[in-house]
């Protein structure tokens, strides 16, 4: 009897990612599934049932955060990786509140993937920095917390900031600063 493949849904708008980690994953034998956004990967996860799924935080017009959830829901053991270019504590947090197993920083390879999917408790002996981030990242951090506590909402956030909604949104698009 033929022991069938753990099916995994990848569910990023970035096509030349997720072409890269099918690819990946296929040959490593995982039945792999691909979303480009929301409403798709809802519906392959009610069709399909994957027991493994990749979360991009930010996809095109929506919040993976807020997909998080509804996911879960349709598939209450999935083990869920969020993955993220924007990476920040107070999103980090939150995915592993609303359900995610792990959460990983782009780029990530599939062994990195699978590695996050695989792991079931924290790691003690994962390394301290030695220097506290820069400010450009404290800033970087805040602004995610702040946008996270508005729903994503960039008005509401930039009021909250006390800053002009176009000077958050050029902040938003620049990519996060590395510590």
């Amino acid at each position: 009897m033929q022991e069938t493949a753990e099916r995994l849904l990848i569910i990023d708008d970035d096509e030349m990612f997720c072409h890269v980690l099918n690819r990946a994953l296929s040959r490593r034998g995982f039945e792999v599934l691909v979303a480009h956004d929301a409403a798709q990967a809802l519906s392959l996860a009610r069709r399909h049932q994957p027991q493994l799924a990749t979360l991009d935080l930010k996809l095109e017009h929506e919040s993976g955060l807020k997909l998080l959830p509804e996911l879960l829901e349709i598939v209450p053991e999935c083990r869920v990786v969020v993955l993220t270019g924007y990476s920040s504590i107070a999103t980090a947090v939150e995915a592993i509140k609303l359900g995610a197993v792990n959460y990983l920083c782009k780029p990530a390879d599939a062994d990195e993937v699978l590695m996050a999917l695989s792991r079931a408790e924290g790691d003690p002996e994962t390394e301290v920095a030695d220097n506290p981030p820069s400010i450009n990242r404290i800033t970087w951090e805040h602004i995610q917390k702040v946008l996270q506590e508005h729903d994503g909402n960039i008005s509401a956030t930039a009021r909250a900031l006390g800053m002009h909604r176009r000077t958050l949104q050029r902040k938003l698009q620049k990519r996060p600063v590395r510590r």
